[in-house]
């Protein structure tokens, strides 16, 4: 929804603006570069202005509206409005709100939002809150409209934006992700199964602005081709988040290892299991230069999960493993998987269930975790993550 005659989006940031100058300006230029790749991406026409406070998209009305949406999935924004540039003159000002109201206000309560951030001008935002309401309440009037103002709650909120050179004048907020702007900080590997949690929990890092590098695990005949597909899936649908970033998933063959764990091992499989996994991590951390690992773990959703057992795998590597899952409900992680579109592709049957024993470890100690599993299980790690494949997302 926009006013009429719209044609440029603002960018609201969030943490970047509370930046030192220098880091300011580092983190910015992410913005603006990752922006305009998700306008390239999504073939939206765009010319982006790189203002100090407030971005700016230049585009037609026909697009302003998917400029925004596409604008509003970029890490490190906070929200995007579709909005109409006007002068600075009071009315000017008026008169776009009074239009913007002819379209858009049917009824219901109002309120006029106005920000000045040029002191210089000769009136303040509250004079253009009150000008602005006034001149939306006579064109309500004018359409037979009977206006009502709510400033605590209401139900269509008209935005000014009072600048140095330009008014914008909007009449929706698109909310962002927030975050830092991807690639401002180091990557990190990304263990993918294709369930619901690690391509959750991989969007999470890419929000704190570190590119990832997928790293699946092929279960052999615990898998199958659904599971690798599922996991493929998710890792394009966070791909169209970050179109200029390599999101190609290194496919690691590990099916004979699986398969020996399941033979020989009863109590503590799953815990040998994700330590296979994240030491071959580690060895494509090594490769690719990334600087940590990432996994969708929460504390005791699985018996592999609970706070001792992680901590018992996790000494398997010195690189930090990242959970940002760590203290999430389930309900929680399936409600952000709805919402960045990795739900549908993560609700395939996972072959992994049947991995499981029928007796879980739920306290394990790392003693005699090694001496049940097999005594090449690294080693095997290390073959498997160098005859990695990588596969397009």
């Amino acid at each position: 929804m926009h006013p009429p005659g719209a044609d440029v989006v603002l960018i609201r940031q969030g943490d970047v603006s509370t930046k030192s100058n220098t880091v300011r300006r580092y983190m910015t230029d992410f913005l603006l570069e990752n922006t305009e790749a998700v306008l390239a991406d999504r073939e939206i026409p765009g010319e982006i202005e790189p203002g100090w406070d407030r971005p700016l998209i230049h585009t037609d009305e026909a697009h302003v509206d998917a400029a925004a949406t596409a604008a509003a999935d970029v890490f490190g924004v906070v929200s995007t409005s579709p909005a109409v540039a006007v002068s600075t003159e009071l009315e000017a000002i008026r008169e776009t709100l009074a239009e913007t109201a002819r379209e858009h206000y049917t009824g219901g309560t109002f309120a006029v939002d106005a920000r000045r951030a040029d002191k210089r001008l000769p009136f303040t935002s509250e004079d253009v809150a009150r000008e602005g309401g006034s001149a939306i309440w006579e064109a309500a009037e004018t359409e037979g409209i009977d206006p009502e103002v709510d400033l605590d709650d209401p139900d269509l909120t008209f935005g000014v934006e009072v600048r140095e050179d330009a008014a914008y004048v909007f009449v929706e907020r698109l909310e962002g992700p927030g975050g830092l702007p991807l690639g401002s900080q180091a990557p990190l590997v990304a263990l993918v199964s294709g369930g619901i949690d690690s391509p959750v929990a991989a969007y999470e890092l890419m929000k704190r602005g570190s590119p990832v590098i997928p790293v699946y695990v092929d279960l052999g005949d615990y898998g199958g081709p659904d599971h690798e597909a599922r996991a493929i899936e998710t890792v394009r649908t966070l791909s169209r988040y970050a179109p200029n970033f390599d999101m190609r998933t290194y496919r690691v063959p590990g099916g004979e290892t699986v398969a020996l764990l399941a033979e020989t091992m009863e109590e503590g499989r799953m815990l040998s299991l994700r330590r296979f996994f994240y030491r071959i991590a580690e060895h494509i951390a090594e490769e690719t230069g990334a600087s940590g690992i990432v996994t969708g773990e929460a504390i005791g959703q699985k018996s592999s999960q609970t706070a001792q057992n992680i901590g018992v795998t996790s000494r398997v590597t010195d690189l930090p493993i990242h959970r940002p899952l760590l203290t999430r409900d389930k309900q929680e992680i399936v409600a952000q998987a709805r919402e960045i579109g990795t739900y549908t592709d993560s609700t395939i049957d996972a072959g992994c269930n049947r991995i499981a024993p029928d007796r879980a470890e739920t306290n394990a100690r790392l003693e005699p975790l090694l001496a049940a599993e097999p005594d090449d299980l690294l080693e095997r790690a290390a073959e498997a993550a160098e005859r990695a494949t990588l596969v397009d997302p």
